[in-house]
């Protein structure tokens, strides 16, 4: 679907241009334009194809989508994945948009997300002088608008984090907390496998041999790495803390086990005195002089009390009961 379609001429807005006069724009050398669709279906991808003159291993990629994030360069144009996260309502949604950047146009196709980028449109509109340095600024106010939504991402699962930690401890919470872990090294791993294939492929437009399109805007380009460097920097670090809490409540799941097992193990050896005295003056031999004993039947109870207390007491002063 067709959202914008808009002809820029030295920093300013021409005009909303209809689709068939885009060739047309286009072929200006001091213009260009700027397209945007969202779920575009082939039909649409191939009316742009024509128009724009696209490479069609790009269309195919934007077509065929869940494309992994990279940079490609088709003679003096570029195509760009770049996934887009959401959070919704604690799950995490991964979106897509392709980004086909030549000369004279910027077209990009927006796909499985409810994200838009009218404020990135009208933040280039109100700065002209940015504007005026082609479809490279677009490329990169398109990218840095995707990289700043991935920070809001980035606190919410760190405090997500944070609020498991403190439940560490808490005795009896230990399989919910593990099962929390379990889905948040998901959402961690799933933001990272957005970021880490960006972060190596964003290096090709700044720094030594970048696209012409791109050459006049490599300092912001640069500024997209670094943020990205913190984001997968902040996805390390919470990858590790994740590791370690799944860790420490497997400890403290195994501490609750040892604890059950010495009550047991301390019952059982209370228990066993009795048994065993009693299986011993069970036998019913017929020479056995305790059986004849007028006093044998309480000293006998009496001895196993005595007994089962010592080891009671004995238990409780190690910690076992």
């Amino acid at each position: 679907m067709l959202i914008n379609c808009v002809a820029y001429q030295d920093g300013r807005k021409l005009a909303d241009i209809p689709v068939a006069d885009i060739s047309e724009y286009v072929a200006r050398k001091d213009a260009f334009v700027w397209v945007a669709l969202r779920d575009a279906t082939r039909d649409e991808l191939q009316i742009m194809q024509h128009e724009f003159g696209l490479h069609e291993l790009a269309v195919e990629d934007a077509g065929r989508g869940q494309q992994r994030p990279k940079i490609e360069e088709y003679g003096d144009s570029i195509f760009v994945v770049v996934k887009m996260l959401e959070l919704r309502e604690e799950e995490m949604h991964v979106g897509e948009v392709d980004i086909f950047v030549g000369p004279n146009y910027v077209l990009s196709n927006r796909s499985n997300s409810t994200q838009d980028f009218l404020g990135v449109r009208a933040r280039a509109e109100r700065e002209p002088h940015l504007l005026q340095q082609g479809s490279g600024f677009v490329l990169y106010a398109l990218m840095d608008a995707v990289v700043d939504r991935y920070f809001p991402i980035i606190d919410a699962l760190e405090v997500e984090l944070e609020k498991i930690e403190e439940r560490i401890f808490i005795r009896g919470s230990q399989q919910d907390n593990i099962e929390r872990l379990y889905e948040l090294k998901r959402k961690v791993m799933t933001m990272r496998h957005t970021v880490a294939p960006l972060l190596d492929a964003i290096g090709k437009l700044h720094g030594g041999r970048v696209p012409a399109v791109c050459s006049n805007t490599q300092e912001y380009f640069r500024d997209v790495h670094d943020h990205l460097l913190r984001i997968n920097s902040a996805l390390d670090t919470m990858r590790d803390t994740i590791g370690t809490a799944i860790q420490v409540n497997l400890s403290m799941v195994a501490l609750v086990e040892a604890e059950v097992s010495k009550r047991l193990a301390s019952w059982a050896a209370i228990f066993a005195v009795p048994t065993a005295l009693a299986g011993i003056w069970g036998m019913n031999f017929k020479h056995m002089p305790e059986l004849d004993w007028r006093f044998g039947y309480p000293a006998a109870l009496s001895l196993m009390a005595v007994v089962c207390f010592s080891l009671y007491r004995r238990f409780k002063r190690a910690g076992w009961l």
